[in-house]
C-alpha cells in the first residue's frame, strides 16, 4: 500500500495544477471575493479524507479524533478541530471529483459495467428520513428494495476504474451507459439489466460492442467463445463493488448532508484507485489479443 506521504505528494501535485483554474473560476463566478490561505491546506484535507478510506476505522469521527489528532500531528502541524475539519471537507467535492478523473485507468478494449446500491437509511426509516429527501429515491437491486443512490461503474480487465456516475436509486441501469462509454472502445460486458437493442445500436455507433447474457424468455443466439469466456469473468466488477463497500466504506447511513455523502463516495473511489492490488483477469498480451479477436 502507498504510504501517506506518497498519497499526499500525488494529491499535492494535482492540486498545484488545479488550484489556479479552480480559484479563477470561483472569482469569476462571484462565489468568493478573494483567495485566503487556509489554516489546513486543501491538499492536506484531501489526503486525510482519502486516508480514512484506507484505514481500519469504521467512522470518520473516530479516525480523525483518535488517529489523526493523536498520531499525525507531525505530518499535519496545523490540524484543526473535528467540527472545523468537516466544514473544510465539504468544500472539496469538486477538487476530489477532478482528482478522481486523474486516477482513472486506461481502456484496454475489454471493459465491464455494473451498478451497486448506496442506501442512505434503513428501509423502516424511509418515511422519516429528511437529509436526502427529494434527492435520493427508492430503488431495487438483486438484494431487495433500498432508499438512496446507484453507483454506476466501468472497469477494465485490470480492475481499474474507467468511468463513474452517481444517480438516484430509481434510475434505470441503461440510462447513464452512453455517457459512461464515451471514452471506451472494444467490448463492454454487462449483466442482463443492460440488455437493450437501441442501446446496443447507440453504443455500436460510438465504437463499443455491448455484450450481455440473454433473458430466459428470449430466443437463443450464437455468441463467440471469447465473449462467453469474458461474460463468465464479469464477476471482476462485482468484486470491485464489494471492495468499495467493505474496504473503502463508500456506503453508510449516518450522513447529515449531501456534501458529506459525495465526499465519502469520491474519497472512497480514490482510495480504491490507490490500492496496489486490484481484482484482475491477469491476461497476457497474447490472450488479450485473442479475446478481442472477432
Amino acid at each position: 500500500m502507498e504510504s501517506l506521504l506518497e498519497v499526499y505528494c500525488d494529491v499535492d501535485d494535482f492540486w498545484q495544477g488545479f488550484r489556479p483554474h479552480w480559484y479563477s473560476h470561483l472569482l469569476a463566478a462571484g462565489e468568493i471575493k478573494r483567495v485566503r490561505v487556509p489554516e489546513l491546506s486543501e491538499s492536506e484535507v484531501m489526503t486525510i479524507v482519502i486516508d480514512f478510506h484506507r484505514s481500519q476505522y469504521r467512522t470518520f469521527k473516530a479516525y480523525y479524533t483518535e488517529h489523526v489528532l493523536m498520531h499525525l500531528r507531525s505530518e499535519f502541524p496545523k490540524l484543526v478541530s473535528y467540527n472545523r475539519f468537516v466544514e473544510l471537507m465539504q468544500r472539496m467535492v469538486i477538487p476530489l471529483s477532478a482528482y478522481l478523473r486523474q486516477c482513472y485507468g486506461s481502456c484496454t478494449g475489454i471493459s465491464f459495467i455494473d451498478s451497486t446500491s448506496l442506501a442512505v437509511c434503513e428501509n423502516r426509516r424511509i418515511e422519516r428520513h429528511r437529509v436526502f429527501r427529494g434527492v435520493a429515491q427508492r430503488g431495487k437491486s438483486s438484494l431487495g428494495w433500498f432508499y438512496g443512490f446507484k453507483l454506476h461503474l466501468v472497469t477494465n480487465d485490470r480492475g481499474e476504474l474507467l468511468a463513474v456516475r452517481l444517480t438516484p436509486g430509481n434510475v434505470d441501469d441503461r440510462q447513464p451507459v452512453p455517457a459512461l462509454a464515451q471514452s471506451l472502445f472494444g467490448k463492454l460486458f454487462g449483466d442482463r439489466g443492460y440488455l437493450s437493442h437501441p442501446l446496443f445500436e447507440q453504443l455500436l455507433e460510438q465504437g463499443v460492442q455491448l455484450i450481455t447474457h440473454l433473458r430466459k424468455n428470449m430466443p437463443n443466439r450464437l455468441i463467440p467463445l471469447q465473449d462467453k469466456i469474458l461474460l463468465r469473468r464479469r464477476t471482476i466488477i462485482e468484486t470491485v463493488n464489494d471492495q468499495l463497500k467493505n474496504i473503502s466504506q463508500i456506503e453508510h447511513t449516518r450522513h447529515r448532508c449531501l456534501l458529506n455523502c459525495l465526499v465519502t463516495v469520491l474519497a472512497g473511489l480514490i482510495a480504491y484507485c490507490h490500492q496496489p492490488k486490484k481484482p484482475s483477469l491477469h491476461l497476457r498480451s497474447s490472450e488479450h489479443a485473442a479475446l478481442l479477436a472477432l
